[in-house]
């Protein structure tokens, strides 16, 4: 299990629609509209499959559904999270489609499909810097260009995390209500690591109780990760800043 993993498992998990606001199906609703703005749509009266790299809770795999993808294979190592998604798909009837599988996303897309295969890829949400090492972005981003069909999409959202902050600025608030709040702070490491201390306080019989932990992101370069997905042979038709301060990068196969 990687260090992101486990943070996850022990902190962050039971948590994690919260920060996204709450409401799965507005999450799900938002993923669609960008990954229609970007061009994906599953071909009409035609099977195609896609594959949710780091699928949490599932706004990109219900979304993949809601675009009309027929198979969407939903990878993530929370066991919890990917319960939750379940949820999701059997209340808004996309239970179907959709295929769980527990597991690491580093070399699962050989086990899971076939070359040129596969309609679109996605790996959203931040989960590339959730990676140990470089190698891995590389490793992966190779598998998905073998596993897409040629003209199949990769879509990936990602935090820029290459400009370091100083002092104060490392402090980040990610979402509070009345029973929660979410703070993180950011250590630099080095020119490829930062460290991630999440504290999260939650206030039940009448006390506010606070769980921390701590995790490694990756810190990569827009310019690098695009240099990957060239040197992969795909082609990037997209790399700029998008909703919630994201990167994303859509690239397409030849």
């Amino acid at each position: 299990m990687t260090a992101a993993a486990d943070h996850y498992d022990h902190l962050l998990a039971e948590h994690y629609t919260w920060m996204l606001g709450g409401d799965i199906e507005t999450a799900a609703a938002a993923q669609a509209e960008l990954l229609r703005e970007l061009g994906l749509a599953a071909p009409p009266e035609e099977d195609a499959s896609a594959v949710d790299l780091g699928c949490g809770p599932g706004p990109q795999t219900l979304a993949l559904a809601r675009l009309g993808f027929t198979s969407v294979t939903a990878v993530d190592t929370s066991a919890p999270l990917l319960d939750e998604l379940l949820e999701h798909a059997a209340h808004s009837g996309t239970a179907q489609a959709i295929h769980p599988v527990h597991g690491d996303i580093r070399g699962i897309l050989p086990r899971l499909t076939t070359p040129s295969s596969v309609a679109a890829i996605v790996c959203m949400g931040d989960t590339l810097p959730h990676l140990p090492a470089r190698a891995d972005v590389q490793e992966l981003i190779a598998d998905i260009a073998k596993a897409l069909r040629p003209g199949g999409s990769f879509v990936a959202t990602y935090r820029d995390l290459t400009r370091e902050l100083h002092g104060p600025d490392r402090f980040i608030p990610v979402r509070s209500t009345v029973d929660r709040i979410l703070t993180c702070f950011l250590d630099y490491l080095d020119e490829d690591t930062v460290l991630v201390h999440d504290l999260l306080h939650t206030h039940h019989d009448g006390t506010w109780h606070l769980k921390t932990g701590s995790y490694p992101k990756l810190r990569l370069r827009p310019q690098w990760l695009t240099d990957q997905c060239r040197a992969a042979g795909l082609d990037v038709r997209r790399d700029d800043v998008g909703p919630r301060g994201l990167r994303v990068l859509y690239a397409i196969k030849p």
